[in-house]
């Protein structure tokens, strides 16, 4: 997929399981609430210009730090893995775009 595509279908879930993760997760991961408000700044600048416009560097090497390159902790739910997965699949994506 390429990264439009992938901002299509993925930001969407990404919005709604980010914030969840964060408040379910939070406590035992406080990551999370970084992941959170970093992929809220990623999806405000998608939507406010052309995708293959936007800079996004900046975010994907802080959330490659913070998620230790995405990696899901044996505690984690399906919802983390997914999550990470597509974070993951962006980050990949907009590295070839």
């Amino acid at each position: 997929m390429t990264f439009s595509e992938i901002t299509k279908e993925y930001f969407p879930l990404l919005a709604q399981y980010t914030p969840i993760l964060a408040r379910v997760h939070g406590t035992d991961h406080p990551e999370l609430t970084e992941v959170c408000d970093i992929f809220q700044q990623m999806n405000e600048k998608v939507n406010k210009q052309p995708v293959d416009h936007t800079d996004l560097t900046t975010e994907f090497k802080q959330l490659r730090t913070i998620t230790n390159h995405y990696t899901v902790p044996s505690d984690g739910c399906e919802t983390y893995e997914a999550t990470y997965t597509m974070l993951q699949e962006a980050d990949q994506a907009y590295e070839k775009a």
